[in-house]
């Protein structure tokens, strides 16, 4: 039986300096409808995060500090490298969405038309369309804003978004199950997941090789394959699901939104 094998490894996409800020006026590029009222209560909203709009705040804030990211599977070391990614790995994918999180309960004079203060951001990743699933992630509450609302308010605000049926008031994408994923040691996301009401599915090993700069929260990785010696990490794995939300897990989150 004769048989060829011609693959070739198709080029990544390139991001030219100017392709970094996106289209102007910014395309989302998101396969479902975005509902604003959905993604908002009397403290909090998510609004699309739009370079020209928030990069420059967001890395000034946490971007360029690496303990913000010790327990991240990738880090970026320019703003630059971020809007890069942003730009080929989100804004590209109709399926993925970052947002930028604002705290309504704190008024920024500079930037009044924000409705609040720029104080986080969340994004939604690795989705199966034909499944109904997909993941929060990207997950970081920029420091002088985490232990209050922020945190709790836009994990349940984009966990109603996905999970709420699209007849529902407010209306949601109507997705199955939604994936949560944290570094083992990352003990506060894992309690934040499971105050939302997230459920442990186990762990997930040898998830990620990472990057030299996170090589310390990792384990020794193997020598002798393609990431030669690099250092890799496992996934404590959570969900919540549909059948979950429907049986208790809305009016929960609901509450915490209330």
């Amino acid at each position: 039986m004769a048989y060829v094998n011609h693959y070739k490894p198709s080029p990544a996409p390139t991001i030219i300096p100017s392709e970094r800020y996106g289209p102007e006026p910014y395309d989302i590029n998101l396969a479902y409808p975005l509902h604003e009222e959905t993604l908002q209560n009397v403290r909090t909203k998510l609004v699309p995060f739009i370079p020209s709009v928030h990069a420059e705040s967001y890395w000034e804030q946490a971007g360029g500090n690496v303990e913000n990211f010790r327990y991240y599977p990738f880090i970026f070391s320019t703003l630059p490298e971020f809007l890069t990614w942003l730009e080929r790995n989100v804004r590209r994918d109709p399926y993925s969405v970052l947002f930028a999180v604002i705290d309504k309960t704190r008024p920024d004079p500079e930037h009044p038309e924000w409705g609040g203060t720029f104080a986080g951001i969340v994004g939604m990743y690795h989705t199966s369309p034909n499944n109904l699933a997909t993941e929060i992630a990207y997950v970081l509450v920029f420091p002088k804003f985490r232990g209050e609302h922020v945190a709790k308010d836009m994990v349940g605000l984009l966990l109603r978004y996905q999970l709420q049926l699209p007849s529902a008031s407010p209306p949601g994408i109507g997705f199955r199950r939604v994936v949560w994923c944290a570094h083992p040691r990352n003990a506060p996301s894992i309690r934040l997941a499971e105050r939302m009401g997230f459920k442990s599915e186990g762990l997930l090993n040898w998830l990620w090789i990472l990057p030299d700069a996170l090589s310390a929260e990792g384990r020794p990785g193997r020598v002798g394959d393609t990431h030669s010696g690099k250092a890799g990490r496992d996934s404590v794995i959570l969900s919540l699901c549909w059948d979950i939300w429907e049986t208790g897990g809305k009016e929960h989150v609901e509450n915490i939104l209330a």
